[in-house]
């Protein structure tokens, strides 16, 4: 893991577990659209979230667990015990963070590689290509 990564609220050791989970809650089409509609319409219930979205409302209300565990909704109690969800973006730009700081660490390895190919491979590459992540 990148050594330079912070984000408000998240120790740096735990970015890499928080961009994990991140990344498996937006792995399914269902999870992306249900932060879709949260994010467009604001905080909703599971009931409010089946009537757009063309699942049961016992398949939102799972989705909508993992996405609880994943930190990027939050439950808050509405009236008459229904339960609203809110989105969080603190765990997202923990992800975006653990992103930025892998590309950095690509930048140079890459460009010495472009740079390598730029020159048709005529001359010694400025860095070694072992130093690709990866190689």
């Amino acid at each position: 893991m990148p050594p330079d990564l912070e984000a408000p609220g998240i120790e740096a050791p735990g970015i890499e577990a928080v961009a994990e989970q991140v990344f498996v809650a937006l792995a399914d089409p269902t999870r992306r659209a249900i932060l879709a509609e949260l994010a467009s319409g604001g905080p909703a219930t599971a009931t409010d979230l089946a009537g757009c979205l063309p699942i049961t409302r016992q398949a939102i209300a799972k989705h909508l667990t993992l996405l609880s565990e994943a930190g990027l909704v939050t439950a808050e109690p509405g009236e008459r015990r229904r339960v609203r969800y809110r989105l969080r973006s603190a765990p997202m730009q923990a992800a975006q963070q653990f992103l930025a700081a892998l590309a950095r660490d690509w930048d140079g390895p890459l460009g010495a590689l472009k740079d390598h190919l730029d020159r048709g491979g005529r001359e010694p590459a400025a860095a070694p290509l072992h130093g690709i992540p990866g190689h």
